[in-house]
């Protein structure tokens, strides 16, 4: 079996001012900016919690988030080109694999329930080369989650629908993958309806104490309240 130790997980973050714009009929700019900030913090409190992994490496091109991951004991690279999630797992993959790593965890930021036995279930999974395991997000059937050893075991392709692609890239290549179903990496942050269901979960997690300084559960209820009203008015 590999040991855990042979992987590096990997999390990409975008720009902040590009973070979480799905939820700008609930939350402000700054306020996405925070949540993004919070739940970056959260994913990379969890990471720091397996010890067994080799390291944590977060690719962005943003000097705030930077710093946050520094701040966590993680290695930053530098992504200037901000193609995206799928483009920065990659890079980071290529740089892991010229270093000779074995394998990869790349986890998306924004699962702040994500906890370290979760993710030592995902890099515990891990066996003989090629392996591939995946966590689906539990909403849209996307992947928040993706183990590969070695670190090109297959393509990364983030985004809606995403599992079965990554499903369909490890059968292609005669991988039978390890899926795992898990509650904190299933769940990220997207819509409101995303954040109402992490909201009413409850959490010890930096992104639930940040939406609770914002007064974010009432401002939900009272959109709910709003659209059922409309929903229900005749004119």
């Amino acid at each position: 079996m590999l040991s855990s130790s042979h992987l590096w997980a990997v999390v990409p973050a975008k720009d902040l001012a590009q973070a979480k714009q799905r939820l700008a009929g609930i939350l402000s700019p700054e306020e996405r900016q925070g949540l993004a900030r919070a739940m970056l913090e959260d994913v990379l409190t969890a990471l720091a919690d397996v010890p067994a992994l080799a390291g944590t490496i977060v690719v962005t091109r943003e000097a705030a988030l930077a710093g946050t991951a520094r701040s966590f004991g993680a290695r930053v690279i530098s992504d200037l080109r901000h193609d995206g999630p799928n483009a920065a797992v990659m890079l980071a993959a290529r740089e892991l694999a010229a270093e000779g790593a074995a394998g990869m965890l790349a986890i998306l930021a924004d699962v702040p329930l994500a906890t370290a036995a979760e993710i030592g279930e995902v890099s515990a999974a891990m066996g003989r080369r090629p392996t591939v395991s995946l966590v689906p997000a539990l909403a849209d059937m996307g992947t928040n989650a993706v183990a590969l050893f070695p670190t090109d075991a297959i393509p990364i392709r983030f985004g809606k629908q995403s599992f079965f692609h990554h499903l369909e890239a490890a059968l292609d290549r005669g991988i039978t993958p390890r899926i795992l179903r898990l509650h904190g990496i299933g769940l990220d942050i997207d819509r409101p309806e995303d954040l109402a269901a992490f909201l009413a979960a409850g959490s010890a997690t930096r992104s639930h104490a940040f939406l609770d300084r914002c007064g974010v559960k009432t401002r939900l209820l009272t959109a709910n309240s709003d659209d059922r009203r409309k929903a229900h008015d005749p004119r």
